[in-house]
């Protein structure tokens, strides 16, 4: 089987990587070749979107925005042969990933929307939580590569399923990062070591994987990025587009990391306590 990969990068390459252990041939494409260019004795490097794409089984997809999933998709299907696989996992609109599935149809190809949940630590374990959206028969046939990549997987539904779930996921992530936030700056204000606090909960019924991963790094003002906030500021956006219910918590995490987008766009969400450190 032949695969191409596009989109090589704090998630991609990992996912690459175990993709790789299959022992199928993996193609890989980056924007910037640059970022990619040492990696040759592992992969075959591509320069162009057309070079990862002609003659491969299955198409793999990670990059950063909506805008971009579609450019990318688009161009693709100018160079994919018939029956041909795509498969994005990035976090992308509920709504253009059922239009794409659609009009991969009318060119004979199949669209899965198949975005996952557990930041780069998860994606360099092997760990992420994977939740697909497309058609039921080809997520059976390429079950045994996404399990590769991932720890757990989920098939959600028609096209758009996917993403809908992991928008679900980020509105969760969200309110945990802000009780983590909160709960660390009550701590401060009334003199309590913070590091304490954090193993207090951590070990019971508030224990999170954002209070054990990024609670520490909150503490120690380590902002280097696991997931970016400009990235999840998009997520949030996205919710934000396909509430029904009025969701408060999703509205004021989408506000905070708006204010937060204006200074540390590059920087991981664990950078959000910088808020509370703004108005304490």
């Amino acid at each position: 089987m032949k695969i191409g990969f596009i989109g090589i990068g704090i998630m991609g390459l990992p996912m690459a990587r175990h993709l790789k252990k299959t022992g199928h041939s993996i193609s890989i494409y980056n924007r910037t070749f640059d970022k990619i260019k040492d990696l040759g004795n592992e992969f075959e490097l591509c320069k162009t979107l057309k070079e990862v794409v002609v003659e491969k089984d299955i198409i793999f997809s990670i990059v950063g925005y909506p805008s971009e999933v579609e450019s990318c998709l688009l161009e693709a299907f100018n160079h994919a042969k018939p029956h041909t696989v795509f498969v994005d996992m990035t976090t992308s609109s509920p709504k253009l990933a059922a239009t794409l599935a659609n009009q991969a149809k009318t060119h004979g190809f199949i669209v899965m929307d198949a975005p996952v949940t557990g930041g780069d630590i998860g994606a360099k374990n092997g760990t992420l939580s994977m939740m697909v959206g497309g058609d039921a028969s080809t997520f059976e046939h390429i079950k045994p590569l996404l399990e590769t990549m991932t720890s757990k997987i989920t098939y959600m539904g028609e096209a758009g399923a996917g993403q809908h779930a992991k928008l679900a996921n980020q509105i969760c992530i969200a309110a945990n990062l802000m009780g983590v936030a909160e709960a660390l700056t009550f701590a401060k204000d009334h003199h309590l070591d913070q590091n304490a606090m954090l193993q207090v909960i951590s070990a019971g019924s508030a224990a999170s994987w954002q209070a054990i991963h990024n609670g520490p790094k909150m503490i120690h003002h380590d902002y280097a990025p696991g997931f970016f906030v400009k990235h999840f500021l998009k997520d949030l956006t996205l919710a934000l587009d396909e509430m029904v219910t009025p969701l408060p918590l999703l509205k004021q995490a989408h506000a905070l990391y708006t204010w937060l987008s204006e200074s540390q766009s590059d920087s991981g969400t664990q950078a959000l306590i910088e808020y509370y450190l703004s108005i304490s």
